[in-house]
């Protein structure tokens, strides 16, 4: 029965793994532009390492807390004499110590929430950082299809090209046609393999850095599309400023500093306040084994410091058993003065102060200038859309202008190389409506990193309400 068992468990084990694999090897045949991203960001070794480190700074400021709970101190000494007229002593002193912080005037909380805001900043340029990482995956997507699209342009020009030139040298032969046409034809022929060559040198190595940028050793199939017939769609100036405002990436972070910098304002203004703690001491001494003398005291201290003065006072009180089984009542005042112990530190408050006023300043100008900037974003979009348009429009004529030149060949009009001259005139325009469509991609793509949208959200945001979009 126990082989059964362990037979059991060891398939249904091996049918997750299988399904895992199947899964994750799913993802990494067919690739979007929200995978890529994914994919980059998780192979990104520094990002790797740099959240590591995250997450040990985080762990030590949890471990931070230990300042509020008491301080224990346990101390072992023997202090041995050996006089040479006396009587020697060996004298053993076991003892234990316990400071706890009553208050300060809030300080070690600040401190600490200080510390926690100095983690939210550096896990915000993290999430800055992943960003920038995803964004250069998605990049690198939008440059490989553009390519690949232009490099399916250039072959079927060039198809058509040699079907052209071989028609030519036909011609050429029945005399139909002068050879220097020919010459030419066969250099536009060349021209057009040594620009494919070319192309697909650069394609290849694009796809290599694109592969390795996402942790793979072979890309997987993509399914995005340069689509040269897709139209945006854009929200309105003052939705798109709206939602900027609430969740720019740069506003954010910015407002992240500025708490930052009203807690350290607040943190040296309360320099003044005293701090006060508790004390407690218990130890045993003695000459020989079991140590009979022991003494023990209770007791607080004051710290008043600021740039002027700083000025310590303590009191402890308790009871002490010496040799002759006495007790002796113990009692300790002490109090110390230091003037001007850090005259430079009177200005931290003021540059504090200056330090806020600064950023708060930095803050409400790009808050100003974000309405502005949103709208610019918008008509960089609606101006490619345009350039796509008017793109889609050229090429069309292109074709038309291709045709009328074929009737105009077949009726002795013009020369078949001028025909093949038509031909790569449209090529170009073509490959300009692929590089339209990609630079409205690219500028669709732009505004989404402003409003801190995912790759694919801004027909969300373009097609909500009115209602929604005014709240």
């Amino acid at each position: 029965m126990r082989t059964i068992y362990v037979m059991l468990i060891f398939c249904l084990l091996s049918s997750s793994i299988l399904f895992a694999n199947s899964d994750l090897q799913a993802q990494i045949n067919s690739l979007t532009f929200a995978n890529a991203a994914e994919l980059a960001v998780a192979a990104s070794s520094n990002l790797k390492h740099s959240r590591s480190s995250q997450a040990l700074l985080e762990g030590a400021w949890k471990w931070g807390r230990r300042v509020y709970f008491p301080q224990m101190n346990i101390s072992v000494s023997e202090n041995d004499k050996l006089q040479q007229t006396g009587v020697d002593s060996f004298i053993k002193t076991y003892g234990v110590s316990l400071d706890q912080l009553v208050w300060d005037g809030g300080r070690i909380s600040m401190s600490r929430k200080l510390e926690k805001m100095e983690l939210n900043l550096s896990s915000v340029k993290l999430d800055r950082m992943a960003d920038e990482i995803a964004e250069s995956a998605i990049a690198a997507y939008r440059n490989v299809l553009s390519s690949r699209s232009i490099l399916n342009i250039k072959k079927d020009a060039l198809l058509v090209l040699e079907e052209q030139q071989k028609i030519l040298k036909e011609e050429v032969s029945l005399g139909l046609a002068l050879p220097v046409d020919l010459a030419s034809a066969n250099l536009s022929l060349a021209d057009a393999k040594i620009d494919i060559y070319f192309l697909q040198l650069d394609l290849a190595e694009m796809e290599k850095q694109f592969a390795e940028l996402l942790g793979l050793e072979v890309l997987p199939v993509l399914t995005e599309k340069v689509d040269i017939n897709r139209s945006t769609a854009l929200p309105a100036a003052f939705a798109a400023a709206s939602l900027a405002r609430e969740q720019n990436p740069g506003l954010n972070e910015m407002r992240h500093s500025i708490a930052k910098k009203q807690m350290e304002l607040k943190y040296a203004s309360r320099i003044w306040i005293p701090t006060l703690k508790l004390n407690g001491n218990f130890s045993l001494s003695g000459q020989y084994y079991p140590l009979t003398r022991y003494n023990w005291s209770v007791g607080f201290s004051i710290d008043f410091s600021n740039p002027w003065f700083q000025n310590r006072f303590g009191m402890n009180s308790g009871w002490e058993r010496s040799a002759f089984n006495l007790y002796d009542k113990t009692a300790i005042l002490q109090n110390s003065l230091t003037p001007l112990p850090d005259p430079s530190s009177s200005f931290n408050k003021k540059q504090a102060k200056l330090s806020l006023a600064l950023e708060q300043d930095n803050f409400n100008i790009i808050l100003d200038q974000i309405g502005r900037t949103a709208f610019n974003a918008i008509e960089k979009c609606a101006l490619a859309e345009q350039k796509r348009l008017l793109a889609i429009s050229a090429a069309a004529l292109g074709n038309e202008r291709y045709y009328i030149e074929e009737l105009r060949l077949s009726l002795g009009h013009i020369t078949r190389l001028k025909l093949m001259e038509t031909l790569i005139e449209q090529t170009q325009k073509e490959i300009a409506v692929v590089e339209a469509a990609t630079a409205l991609l690219e500028a669709e793509r732009e505004l989404e990193r402003f409003l801190d949208l995912q790759p694919g959200e801004l027909i969300k945001i373009a097609t909500m309400p009115t209602e929604t979009k005014e709240k």
